[in-house]
């Protein structure tokens, strides 16, 4: 399990391919799930695998349309899961710790409920795309107990915008030679662009203190 999630956060696609088969469809959904629908692991690849999914199926080795219904269902399922966990057991997870250490910190929570404060209910559509904020903002609205129904709708078409616009993306550059070429540098700016509103958020928060 270990030598599995070293090579999903290395997005080893070839290895993924070499050990799993037709059964990476299964990893990429569990990934997705676990990714958005357990607070404690906000640390796996999200856009970035989204990207690099479609660029292999651009290749021919994953299809298209397996991937955009399963991941779709992947990231309803995990959020809506992380909703449930938040509305119901959310506060005491706050009083779990591994090895002396918080299992969740709350500093991640705070900057999701300011985020929300911030952008209201588009927040749960604009959450979709940031890391980290993405894995806690379902838990947010659950220990708040956000209405459900408004909950799953924006929901939903976060999440079907999230997936599709990411892994269409990916499949749309394939043909790119130097997208194709340098899959690992892509990967990495696409990283880089998603922690950037956190980075900013922080630097600004030093600035005015």
């Amino acid at each position: 399990m270990i030598e599995l999630f070293k090579h999903i956060l290395h997005l080893d696609f070839d290895w993924l391919f070499a050990n799993y088969g037709t059964a990476i469809y299964v990893v990429l959904f569990l990934v997705i799930f676990i990714e958005t629908g357990l607070v404690a692991m906000p640390f796996l690849p999200g856009d970035s695998l989204l990207f690099t999914a479609g660029l292999f199926a651009r290749a021919g080795l994953l299809n298209m349309s397996y991937l955009l219904i399963l991941l779709f269902i992947a990231a309803v399922l995990g959020d809506n899961c992380n909703y449930w966990i938040g509305r119901k057991i959310g506060v005491r997870i706050f009083n779990l710790k591994l090895k002396g250490k918080a299992l969740v910190k709350k500093e991640y929570l705070d900057k999701t409920h300011l985020f929300f404060e911030k952008h209201g209910t588009k927040a749960i559509i604009m959450a979709r795309f940031v890391p980290f904020v993405r894995t806690f903002a379902p838990f947010a609205a659950g220990i708040g107990e956000m209405n459900y129904k408004k909950y799953i709708l924006f929901d939903i078409f976060g999440g079907a915008l999230w997936i599709g616009s990411l892994t269409i993306a990916g499949y749309l550059l394939g043909e790119v030679e130097f997208i194709r070429k340098h899959i690992d540098l892509v990967c990495l700016g696409i990283i880089l662009l998603s922690v950037l509103p956190i980075i900013l958020s922080f630097i600004k928060s030093k600035i005015k203190n």
